[in-house]
């Protein structure tokens, strides 16, 4: 068995059954592109390679052959490869996905100039309307260019999709890989949440003690990133709030941050979103804040613990549909429903998801989801996968 047959759908069945040509040009960002490929394979797509010439003395041929399982074009010859993939029959590629794409192919491909088999590609991708995306990677002022920017806005005026670049020591950097991997899976299935606005709120607040000491929570901020990521993919527009976290926040989620219960209460007057998920760990109690540091040779110290007021019932009076999250410990499964579904009618939500603490172990966990209108439904797997169940069944809300 071909070795990168055995990473097909490693992660994730998103993009099985998808065929992706993936455009390779004479960027640097080029020797990236082996694990680019492979972790697009690892989501179940199947990736051939197409490379101009400049792209092949960056990364052989031989290399992407490797990653992919596939034969490379480096050159269109009697196969016809640009029909073979583009033209209009009914096996054709899903995607064309070119990254690295430099300035130079970016302004052939808005000229309509087919002189690589790169550019071969785009000339017939584009021809027989198939859904083609772009990931710039050059210097910062050759991305300034102002002729180059005017290239790329009209290739998007025609549909094609750009991901990235990162700005970063003066250069537009090709988007990282993972983020790549989820402009591709929004475009070739992302529309369950086309169109609508979606927020979540998650991470842990934290309240001050003193100017030195914060009093806050255990929670990561890991199921807002999975919610997040997952509504990206969905086709959602994604506005993220995240308070205190452990976890690494996509670049390509629009965040705000936030730090004290205060933060967030001013932030709540902005809230036009369709749908809001608050799985956040914030602050019920917080301590009446001493001004400057408390000294660390008393033997005893005391806090005055204050109610703070109740964010879901606050949010729940936007015309957002709102789905909120409900933790507890060590409690029996009827226990928790009755918990969760006392919650849900305090704070007047839409649904809400709740677990039991001892459900969540490294890599999983196990959640209960409870509209006002449907029978309760228990998801187990991966944060990732559980996340992804949530919002298939919040959308009936919309």
């Amino acid at each position: 068995m071909y070795p990168s047959r055995s990473i097909i759908g490693m992660k994730s069945s998103k993009l099985q059954g998808k065929r992706i040509v993936l455009g390779i040009t004479g960027s640097i960002a080029a020797v990236e592109c082996v694990e680019l490929a492979r972790e697009l394979i690892r989501h179940g797509a199947e990736v051939h390679v197409v490379m101009s010439e400049e792209g092949a003395k960056i990364i052989t041929p031989c290399s992407m052959e490797f990653a992919t399982g596939n034969p490379v074009t480096t050159a269109i010859d009697g196969r016809v490869q640009h029909v073979t993939f583009f033209g209009n029959a009914s096996d054709k590629a899903d995607l064309l996905l070119i990254a690295p794409c430099t300035a130079n192919t970016i302004s052939k491909i808005a000229g309509g100039v087919d002189d690589t088999p790169v550019t071969t590609m785009a000339t017939v991708a584009l021809g027989s309307c198939t859904p083609t995306m772009i990931a710039p990677a050059m210097h910062a002022a050759m991305f300034a260019n102002p002729f180059v920017a005017k290239n790329i806005e009209a290739l998007k005026r025609e549909g094609v999709g750009f991901i990235g670049p990162r700005m970063v020591e003066g250069k537009a950097k090709i988007a990282e890989k993972n983020e790549i991997v989820a402009a591709t899976i929004r475009r070739l299935g992302g529309n369950e949440y086309s169109g609508k606005r979606l927020l979540i709120i998650g991470g842990s607040s934290e309240e001050p003690i003193d100017d030195m000491r914060t009093i806050s929570n255990r929670g990561t901020g890991e199921t807002a990133v999975e919610l997040a990521s997952a509504a990206y993919e969905m086709g959602a527009e994604v506005e993220l709030w995240m308070g205190r976290c452990s976890v690494q926040i996509p670049d390509h989620i629009i965040t705000k941050r936030f730090r004290t219960m205060a933060d967030l209460l001013v932030m709540i007057d902005a809230i036009d979103h369709d749908l809001v998920l608050v799985p956040a760990a914030l602050s019920d109690f917080a301590p009446e804040p001493t001004t400057g540091k408390i000294p660390t040779d008393r033997d005893k110290v005391t806090l005055h613990l204050h109610a703070m007021p109740k964010v879901l019932s606050l949010i729940c009076r936007k015309e957002a549909k709102v789905v909120g999250f409900k933790a507890e410990s060590g409690v029996g499964e009827a226990q928790l429903l009755r918990k969760a579904n006392a919650c849900s009618k305090n704070a007047g939500l839409d649904a809400i998801v709740a677990n039991d603490l001892k459900d969540v172990v490294p890599g999983k966990t196990k959640v209960v989801y409870m509209s006002k209108d449907d029978a309760p439904v228990s998801f187990e797997g991966s944060k990732s996968s559980v996340a992804r169940e949530i919002l298939i069944q919040a959308r009936r809300l919309l």
